[in-house]
């Protein structure tokens, strides 16, 4: 079993910055994706943003150029900072661990989730 935990959510305004942790804990060993997701109440969960094992990196077209994914292998630790944030980025941010083979997801754990807040 893999734990999550995320942190650093908070209020911030509009063209501020925040940086989001996820600590993971537990059987680690096949984790080869670290991500992070987001999510408004009622609304579909999105992609925001991932890392390779070998640190290779993916983001939605709505947050690249601002947002920035990476990660501590030693501290088992994944961050997203998150540079210009709008309002649009208010969300429920979830922290994604996953393992793959040629595709195919054999896990996938989520954190509880922390809350991020853009004002105008």
């Amino acid at each position: 079993q893999v734990q999550l935990v995320e942190s650093g959510g908070g209020l911030v305004q509009a063209g501020g910055s925040l940086r989001l942790s996820c600590t993971a804990s537990g059987s680690l060993s096949s984790i080869n994706n670290m991500g992070w997701y987001r999510q408004i109440p009622g609304k579909e969960r999105d992609f925001v943003a991932n890392i390779t094992h070998e640190g290779s990196t993916k983001y939605a077209d709505s947050v690249t150029g601002r947002f920035t994914i990476t990660r501590d292998a030693a501290k088992n630790t994944a961050y997203l900072q998150m540079n210009n944030l709008e309002p649009g980025d208010t969300a429920v941010y979830f922290c994604n661990a996953r393992g793959t083979i040629v595709g195919h997801v054999i896990f996938d754990y989520w954190g509880q989730g922390t809350q991020v807040t853009v004002s105008s």
